[in-house]
């Protein structure tokens, strides 16, 4: 056992996972979930003690750190609490529903002295640190232009949030990470036919030096899709999120690089130990989950209203 001690909150679908792997890592103390059933399973397979409640666990338990994966609505006032009680405290993505309660969070993590990051994942997908150190390194020259798909059949899990709060996020997130900037114009058309939000999305995002990502996104097509293409100045690179495939065309022909499959779950929650255990530094810090956030408000009203939204992040 590691002596960094973490709980998790919520261990419904994504929060398993979180079981799973903290437990492979040696550093699950404790979890809840409303859940009983799920209690009963899951402290016998992992063998730590499980809570209804949540203050509960907070209470009885002596933790460093806790992640929260329950529905986004929830985020806000958990995260309040186990900032509060002076835990490091990870939340899946989004980092809030509303940039205003991000703040709020931002604040008081600041003031607490502890670390407040966010779930998002594909930042240690192994195909997008290639893809980034390829940028990093020059061999494509300048990216101009990313192509985000971002697709697969709603299966009724998500009900607070649409599309962009829960899907779209993650590549405003890789798109910030690639161009290593902030947009300054969002403009988006969305669309509702099968779920109670928003579940399809086409979101452009408009960066200095005419740098543009563009992201689609939906809940109604049949087949799972997760690609980037990345125009650049010197050649394309094309990756797939899933297989972790990466593709490189140039003026030398193609390039289809041979690497490791890797969980990025895995490599991400071994990232945040680390920062726990003050090894390291969050990768993905308060801001940019809050940064987030904003822009995927701004998409929102720019759907609304049918408008570019202009920021200042």
């Amino acid at each position: 056992m590691r002596s960094v001690k973490i709980g998790v909150i919520g261990v419904g679908g994504w929060g398993k996972n979180h079981l799973r792997v903290l437990s492979e890592l040696g550093c699950l103390a404790a979890f809840c979930d409303v859940n009983e059933g799920r209690v009963k399973v899951y402290e016998k397979k992992y063998g730590v003690q499980g809570y209804r409640s949540v203050d509960d666990m907070l209470q009885k338990e002596a933790l460093d750190a806790v992640t929260i994966c329950t529905p986004t609505i929830t985020h806000s006032e958990l995260a309040k609490k186990t900032l509060n009680s002076g835990l490091h405290t990870f939340v899946e993505k989004p980092l809030t529903i509303t940039s205003k309660e991000g703040d709020e969070l931002l604040e008081i993590a600041e003031k607490q002295g502890v670390i407040l990051t966010s779930g998002y994942i594909e930042r240690f997908n192994p195909a997008v640190t290639a893809l980034k150190d390829i940028i990093v390194s020059g061999r494509v020259g300048e990216p101009l232009l990313l192509e985000f798909h971002r697709e697969s059949k709603w299966l009724g899990n998500v009900r607070d949030v649409g599309i962009i709060l829960d899907t779209a996020v993650h590549d405003i997130d890789t798109a910030r990470w690639v161009f290593g900037s902030e947009p300054k114009v969002v403009f988006a058309r969305t669309g509702q036919i099968i779920s109670q939000n928003e579940d399809f999305a086409t979101i452009i995002l408009g960066f200095n030096q005419k740098k543009t990502a563009f992201i689609a996104s939906n809940w109604v097509t049949p087949k799972k899709v997760r690609r980037l293409i990345t125009v650049c100045t010197e050649g394309i690179v094309t990756i797939d999120f899933i297989t972790q495939d990466l593709q490189i065309d140039d003026e030398h022909g193609t390039t289809i690089p041979r690497r490791e499959w890797r969980e990025p779950l895995l490599l991400e929650l071994q990232h945040f130990v680390a920062c726990v255990e003050g090894k390291q530094k969050p990768i993905v810090t308060a801001v940019d989950a809050l940064n987030n956030t904003k822009i995927a408000e701004a998409a929102l009203i720019s759907s609304r209203h049918g408008v570019p939204i202009y920021l200042e992040l």
